[in-house]
């Protein structure tokens, strides 16, 4: 078995003031935060999933924006594999599979935004491809959402999809059991 953690979309427009905000993104990139020192610690890679639009009008990621820019409280180092996407899959159209295979890795722990989309996608991906995955479920962040003119708040969410995942694509745990 060899671990790697995946840091996905943890990017500034998700956060207050951005045109894409989260509900507790602050709290989540503080959790997985805490989760990449561990994996650091323990001297097991860290890859950095960075979400760049290929549309303009999709009015955040946009290239070369601040907003685009990974947070502050998740900074990748030098040494770390920074891999650029356009889908909400990290494996679509990216090297993120063959990078994984050429360092030899069969589990992957996934931290980041947005647990509805690029988290969910990506994990479901994973199982697929046959990693073992775990999501760090209070390192993720969601928004609420809306289903034929009836909101949704990113609580319901956020437990819906985890619990959805939890079933057969991953492990769900907090960051404290990482």
């Amino acid at each position: 078995m060899k671990q790697a953690l995946l840091v996905i979309d943890i990017q500034n427009d998700y956060f207050r003031g951005g045109p894409m905000e989260l509900s507790g993104a602050e709290a989540a990139a503080d959790r997985a935060a805490d989760v990449i020192k561990k994996f650091r610690e323990r001297k097991l890679p860290v890859i950095f999933i960075k979400h760049i639009a290929s549309r303009p009008e999709a009015g955040f990621f946009l290239p070369d924006t601040p907003g685009a820019e990974i947070n502050h409280r998740v900074k990748p180092l030098e040494s770390e594999k920074v891999i650029i996407k356009h889908f909400p899959n990290s494996f679509i159209e990216t090297e993120l599979k063959t990078h994984l295979e050429s360092i030899k890795i069969t589990d992957l722990t996934i931290v980041g935004m947005m647990t509805h989309m690029c988290i969910d996608a990506t994990t479901r991906a994973a199982k697929d491809l046959g990693y073992n995955t775990t999501v760090v479920g209070d390192a993720c962040a969601t928004r609420d959402l809306v289903i034929d003119g009836a909101p949704v708040k990113s609580e319901e969410i956020q437990k819906s999809f985890l619990a959805a995942l939890n079933y057969f694509y991953s492990t769900v745990k907090t960051s404290d059991m990482i």
